[in-house]
């Protein structure tokens, strides 16, 4: 606790210089108290010697002069930290710029902000940053269609940032689309539970028919629903039982299998730079949670590989959400929780982007190490993200409702120091937009 001989000047996330003898150290600010003698408490951020910061050094004292660290300090932390990823600017340093950690991707990471807030625009920023900067394959699950032009430049874009992501190789794969840039999947490559899945079939209340289908699987000459079906006509009443569920679901004729074509698990093992999913334009919402099943199944079967991958799911209460109750969507989600809980050691990290922290199932939440938050005026969320990322001040989380749009507060791993940032204009389209109120 120091004394704020500034009669109030550092607001929590102010950086501060401690000098004490001469030994000078950086700290944050956490929190600030009011009184008789106005005072500040905060975290030791590192030892300053000469032109280094020492991030891993620090040592007590018993006073010492406070004042606000200027740019060339702040720089030092950055340089200190590996912090390059350059995403706006430091709202706690006006006319400094803000930087993430790109090595500290590897921690999964949860992005919140109510609607309107400027949520996906910024959460682009970060993937344009992310993909011109690191060699980290990135998959985004994208339901809205928000980041289809993630491969195009805005007209006048230009500086290294934008040459560096012109270079890199982002593939879109759309439901209707032709050839490699297609939406499939493919079902024969599917582990059995994740076949019954789709077929909504349970291994004890159905297991006359569940036991058929698994029988069926070797047959390794049936490559599609068509020649089962076809087989199972052949077979007894539960064939056949198993044959009319097939066609009363409407499987045959959903546009997602891949049948010999390619599929999403053949284009993200081929590793381009980026692949987005356009999640949006299928005929049923199943088909979605199919795509977004077969990929997440693969990259778990093959996890020993450990081929590091950057997961990210906008509105990811779509498929993580604790309410979610067709048997698809809780194979997704458990899939999820155990990529969640287990996959970071070899190299599957998540971004999951949403509004309320309660929209995401309590076994994802807890994972992440890092966030990202923008606007949220809602007070029971706000305690419930304090309640799960601690390593967030409560003053600067405090600051949300009051975020303006594009503001945001970054805490956890893969940054620095806990900080309030203004985003910087996007060097790509954002591939969906508000609609606006017709005018007269």
């Amino acid at each position: 606790m120091i004394p704020d001989a500034s009669g109030g000047a550092f607001a929590a996330g102010t950086v501060l210089v401690l000098d004490h003898g001469g030994r000078r150290q950086l700290a944050l600010v956490e929190e600030r108290g009011t009184g008789d003698v106005p005072w500040v408490s905060g975290r030791l951020v590192g030892e300053l010697d000469g032109g280094r910061l020492d991030v891993r050094a620090s040592h007590p004292f018993t006073g010492a002069d406070a004042t606000i660290a200027d740019h060339d300090t702040i720089e030092l932390l950055h340089e200190a930290t590996g912090a390059r990823l350059e995403i706006g600017e430091n709202l706690t340093d006006p006319g400094g710029p803000a930087r993430l950690l790109p090595t500290r991707f590897n921690r999964h990471t949860f992005w919140c902000g109510q609607s309107g807030s400027g949520k996906t625009y910024a959460l682009g920023v970060v993937l344009e940053q992310v993909i011109a900067h690191t060699a980290l394959p990135v998959v985004i699950f994208d339901p809205n269609s928000d980041f289809v032009r993630l491969g195009e430049l805005n007209p006048g874009a230009s500086g290294p940032d934008a040459e560096a992501l012109a270079q890199r190789d982002i593939r879109v794969l759309r439901p209707r689309g032709e050839g490699a840039a297609g939406l499939r999947a493919r079902f024969r490559d599917m582990p059995i539970a994740s076949k019954a899945a789709a077929l909504r079939l349970d291994p004890i209340v159905d297991r006359a028919e569940y036991n058929v289908f698994v029988q069926l699987q070797r047959e390794t000459s049936l490559a599609d629903l068509g020649q089962i079906v076809a087989k199972l006509r052949n077979g007894g009443a539960e064939g056949h039982a198993l044959a009319e569920r097939l066609e009363n679901l409407g499987l045959l004729e959903w546009e997602v299998w891949a049948r010999d074509d390619i599929a999403i698990t053949d284009v993200v093992d081929a590793r381009p730079d980026a692949t987005v999913v356009d999640l949006g334009g299928f005929s049923t919402p199943e088909q979605q949670l199919v795509v977004a099943l077969s990929l997440l199944d693969e990259l778990w079967a093959r996890r020993e590989e450990r081929r590091p991958v950057l997961l990210v799911i906008d509105e990811a209460h779509n498929l993580t959400s604790p309410t979610l109750d067709s048997p698809l969507a809780v194979a997704v989600r458990e899939r999820l929780v155990q990529i969640a809980a287990e996959g970071r050691k070899y190299g599957l990290w998540l971004l999951l982007s949403t509004q309320r922290p309660s929209k995401v199932h309590t076994g994802i939440l807890s994972q992440c190490d890092n966030l990202a938050l923008m606007k949220m005026t809602s007070p029971s969320d706000l305690v419930e993200l304090g309640t799960y990322f601690g390593y967030a001040p409560a003053a600067l989380l405090a600051r949300s409702p009051w975020f303006r749009q594009g503001e945001a507060l970054f805490a956890g791993g893969f940054v620095p120091i806990p900080t309030l940032v203004k985003m910087r204009t996007r060097l790509t389209p954002e591939g969906g937009t508000d609609v606006g109120v017709p005018m007269r």
